[in-house]
């Protein structure tokens, strides 16, 4: 069930806009306007909550919206924000190329935008905040091609079709099997990001490959679902490997269900972009992209994550 529109405001203390902290001098109660995709993935939940935080820490204004995955509401959104004069907005797009009509509105009332986690297609954004999909999509085929021998049937449950976090990480995970020629890929679905989806895509794709020895999951929450439609065979006859790093994909890896995830940092995302909205609201020069590790997170060392 989606959660209904969900609007949360950071206002600073009044100590906190009068410290003239962090990196960009005094966020002096900048006004920013941040649209999710949607909060009904915990991995966006814990992108708004590290938002949130540095938005806090550095005494700014923050007002989150959820597009609740509609493109059309997302638009609205952004519109919204620019027409309230929002210093900088941030926005992480539910499609790639949908965003680009409200991030080119912003733009002509000279308010910059930030993309999140995902880019902008069709439309120019003062910085795009992400970890290095196409690189985790090559980590995610290496880690499966090895943990099945080398040798197998595998399916890939793909994304969101027209996001660029799916495109990467599809592409990634494309080159680097690639290095595998006993590896097959039988099937390629989308599942949208969602878990429900993740399972009923999974138990289809079981009824024509029973075979099946490996699954690719660009998400945790695909994952997890994928996961529920294996029942015993996950983790024994079928290795799955997610993407993200949420807490239940991390609690999947210790558990022996999931062999591994691609593990994000939503947080440090979610600060990075409350920092760079700031810097790009008072006139600073800000780079054009910046990349966010990710790093395999499996059974020997998830314990780490757990408690990072």
């Amino acid at each position: 069930m989606r959660i209904p529109a969900i609007v949360m405001t950071v206002l600073c203390l009044a100590a906190c806009g009068s410290s003239g902290s962090g990196p960009s001098g005094s966020a002096g109660g900048v006004k920013i306007g941040m649209s999710i995709s949607t909060l009904n993935n915990p991995y966006f939940v814990q992108l708004r909550d590290g938002a949130q935080s540095e938005a806090i820490r550095l005494g700014a204004a923050l007002t989150v919206t959820d597009a609740q995955n509609d493109a059309s509401h997302q638009v609205n959104q952004v519109l919204n924000f620019t027409s309230q004069n929002m210093k900088a907005i941030i926005i992480n797009p539910v499609d790639s190329n949908a965003a680009a009509p409200a991030v080119k509105a912003a733009d002509r009332a000279r308010i910059p935008v930030i993309a999140a986690d995902r880019v902008v297609t069709g439309a120019e954004v003062a910085q795009t905040v992400a970890s290095d999909n196409l690189s985790g999509g090559r980590m995610a085929a290496q880690e499966l091609a090895q943990r099945i021998g080398r040798r197998g049937i595998v399916v890939v449950l793909q994304g969101t079709p027209g996001t660029s976090a799916t495109n990467f990480r599809d592409r990634g995970f494309n080159e680097g099997i690639a290095a595998y020629p006993d590896v097959k890929v039988v099937a390629r679905q989308p599942a949208d990001f969602d878990r429900t989806k993740g399972l009923d895509v999974m138990t289809n794709l079981l009824q024509s490959h029973p075979d099946v020895t490996g699954v690719f999951a660009e998400n945790d929450e695909m994952a997890l679902g994928a996961i529920k439609a294996l029942g015993s065979r996950a983790g024994k006859q079928v290795t799955v490997i997610g993407f993200d790093g949420t807490p239940e994909g991390l609690k999947a890896v210790q558990a022996g269900t999931m062999a591994a995830t691609i593990a994000q940092q939503p947080r440090l995302l979610g600060q990075q972009a409350v920092d760079s909205a700031i810097k790009a609201a008072n006139g600073e020069t800000i780079k054009k992209s910046v990349a966010v590790p990710v790093k395999v997170a499996d059974k020997e060392n998830v314990t780490d994550f757990l408690t990072s």
